[in-house]
């Protein structure tokens, strides 16, 4: 049973970054558990093609709403816009991010790192800003955040200090979050995803840098899996929650030595 089935009305779900990779299959599997779900990215165009791809596949409701996570102006105007039109948020998924090319720490501009900052980090803490006041104010009140963490937070690449740093503050985010959000029925959980298939991750399955200095492929899995777990950690009754999941290829060189 999914949260939409709790009562008779339709929950709503927003998921950052959801039209294309993880976010897309997320937004999928919540569409097809019955959620109305809305969509956010950059590009419009992106968007509106996964709103429409997504809506024959399962038969759900998808919504597109262009929004640069970054920007504190664009979040509150997505954010709303889902008030205005849904009166209220269930389920936000702070999945958007980006990476930076893996070089030598010291060869990362302040560009770069500012870009990724303010996509992974900034980005996730002001939808969940957004969101508090939300779920806050609407009738039932409380709601659930899942935030896109990542296991390069406790175990990074080789050259992945702006990746892992944000991250890092992700584990961070998360635990405040579950904490603050105690008096209002927010729960607020991670999924650390290990080497899902996706844009960002096609040069994992050809190869890439090791701890040891070797160049070798790693195995990816299929985001599905990562869109049912995500599925399974939004179905739980507001008193119930999943601080953090690790979903990741089996034989992946994550445990171990490295």
């Amino acid at each position: 049973m999914t949260q939409a089935d709790v009562t008779d009305r339709t929950s709503i779900a927003l998921v950052t970054g959801g039209g294309t990779g993880v976010g897309r299959a997320i937004a999928k599997a919540l569409g097809a558990a019955g959620y109305t779900v809305v969509i956010s990215g950059r590009r419009l165009a992106v968007l509106e093609e996964a709103v429409e791809v997504l809506s024959k596949e399962t038969g759900g409701s998808f919504h597109a709403i262009a929004a640069d996570v970054g920007d504190p102006a664009s979040v509150r105007a997505l954010f709303d816009a889902i008030a205005e039109k849904f009166g209220r948020l269930d389920l936000l998924v702070n999945n958007a991010g980006i990476t930076v090319p893996g070089v030598p720490l010291e060869e990362v501009t302040f560009e770069q790192w500012s870009a990724i900052l303010a996509a992974n980090l900034t980005g996730a803490f002001l939808c969940t800003q957004q969101a508090f006041r939300l779920m806050k104010a609407q009738v039932p009140q409380g709601g659930r955040i899942i935030n896109n963490g990542s296991i390069s937070a406790t175990t990074p690449r080789p050259n992945s200090a702006p990746y892992t740093a944000t991250k890092h503050a992700i584990t961070g985010l998360t635990k405040s979050t579950a904490l603050d959000g105690r008096n209002f029925d927010i729960a607020c959980g991670q999924i650390d995803i290990g080497n899902a298939a996706s844009d960002m991750t096609q040069k994992i399955a050809s190869g890439v840098v090791q701890a040891n200095g070797t160049i070798a492929a790693e195995p990816t899995i299929d985001p599905t899996h990562i869109a049912n777990a995500v599925v399974y950690m939004a179905s739980l009754p507001l008193n119930a929650n999943v601080l953090t999941m690790t979903v990741m290829a089996t034989k992946m060189p994550f445990v171990g030595r490295g």
